[in-house]
């Protein structure tokens, strides 16, 4: 066994992607894939549109769901709530899928599963939907936790700049479902069974891209690292609270803002652009927010910052009036997006090297995404006992309030303690 020695942490423009297969390191000596590049790209651009439609298409058409089915607010936010859940419970299992058959292939079979989940949506009733939205939540969790290793992996000097295209897919594809789901529904005759299936298109595409990845071959297991202590350390679990909290708030926009903004007046189209412009929001936010985050003797004032405008942005949708309701998605946005960057930030900030980095992402997500559950399935419990939309600003203060604490002490200037060590 052997120590790795201390190091300063490593560059956001380089480390942002964190590679959930970091600790076997024949996957990291992979050879340089014998497909074009152009087509990895395309792949890797194709795979990261649909990790979020398949959270932001439902909310747009929700109140139809509701009204056809006939099911409660609070069972709505079950809908909401258990993709949110399969991503932290299903993403650990991610690596060992990996070192099983693959990243490749284990890529394009959970892109099956994917467009299965997605698919099963629109049949058997509720059944359907909450089945699907299990499946698809466990799909993206294990996608989401494979993707940046192959990038990081068959792109090594270009890590800054596919951080940015990654983001850019993972937001166009929320975008593009939020703002597409209700002319879909129209123009399949009002029937949101086609419209939520339709998003299982892109998924089959991204499989029909990526199949020739499959040629790469499993590469050979070499040496194995371990971390110890991580789990038993005060500021990762305060990385992990902020991560989860400011999580939480995102997936409650994701299923709940257009019924909000229905409730206050607007269309469904309208109100599924309005959620569409506020995803796009978060990307000048994703990628400039880092930088400034490096720069800074320490985390807290820009991460007092974007939970300010998220917070503001939230509460604006629920009592701004109507004309300025642009405006406050924006700011919405921005918050958002700022938000999630920095949690990305903070798990290679407060890291003393990639190894640990990892782990900490592992534990972040997984345990982080389990508490993000929550809070879609707490607004829809609120709208049934209140039979509104306006007392859901004490819970979005609370969860904001909570995730700004957090924020604060994981933001300070420091390193976590656990260290890597090489099994040979």
């Amino acid at each position: 066994m052997s120590r790795t020695p201390p190091s300063a942490p490593p560059s956001l423009a380089d480390e942002l992607l964190i590679d959930a297969e970091i600790d076997d390191d024949g996957v990291q000596q992979a050879p340089v894939p014998t497909t074009p590049r152009w087509l990895l790209v395309a792949g890797l651009v194709l795979i990261g549109i649909n990790l979020r439609p398949a959270l932001s298409s439902l909310a747009p058409v929700l109140g139809q769901i509701k009204t056809e089915i006939g099911i409660s607010a609070t069972m709505a936010g079950l809908l909401t709530t258990l993709p949110v859940l399969c991503l932290g419970l299903f993403g650990p299992l991610a690596p060992q899928l990996a070192r099983r058959f693959g990243s490749e292939r284990s890529i394009a079979a959970v892109l099956l599963l994917l467009a299965a989940g997605i698919a099963l949506r629109s049949q058997l009733g509720l059944h359907g939907l909450l089945l699907g939205s299990l499946l698809s939540g466990a799909a993206i969790g294990m996608i989401g936790v494979l993707l940046p290793g192959i990038v990081k992996r068959d792109f090594p000097q270009q890590a800054g700049l596919m951080t940015g295209v990654y983001t850019m897919a993972l937001c166009l594809g929320a975008a593009l479902a939020a703002g597409a789901t209700v002319p879909l529904d129209h123009l399949f005759g009002q029937r949101w069974q086609a419209a939520l299936a339709f998003w299982a298109i892109p998924a089959l595409l991204a499989f029909v891209v990526w199949w020739p990845q499959l040629g790469q071959g499993q590469q050979r297991h070499a040496g194995h690292w371990q971390v110890s202590g991580l789990w038993r350390e005060a500021l990762a679990w305060q990385v992990t609270a902020y991560m989860g909290l400011q999580s939480s708030l995102s997936y409650i926009v994701f299923g709940w803002m257009p019924s909000i903004l229905i409730e206050r007046g607007l269309s469904p189209l309208d109100a599924g652009l309005m959620m569409s412009l506020s995803i796009m929001s978060q990307v000048l936010a994703s990628l400039g927010v880092p930088l400034l985050a490096q720069r800074c003797p320490d985390q807290r004032l820009p991460i007092a910052c974007v939970m300010t405008l998220t917070l503001a942005g939230l509460l604006g949708m629920l009592y701004a009036p109507p004309g300025q309701l642009w405006l406050w998605a924006v700011l919405l946005g921005i918050g958002q997006g700022g938000a999630f960057s920095m949690a990305l930030s903070l798990l290679v900030l407060r890291s003393p090297d990639s190894h640990v980095a990892a782990h900490l992402s592992g534990m972040a997500q997984g345990v982080g995404y389990t508490i993000a559950a929550a809070g879609p399935l707490a607004a829809g419990i609120i709208h049934d006992a209140a039979g509104n939309w306006r007392p859901a600003g004490w819970l979005f203060g609370g969860i904001a309030g909570a995730a700004l604490c957090f924020g604060l002490l994981a933001g300070r200037q420091r390193l976590l303690r656990a260290r890597a060590v090489r099994l040979d």
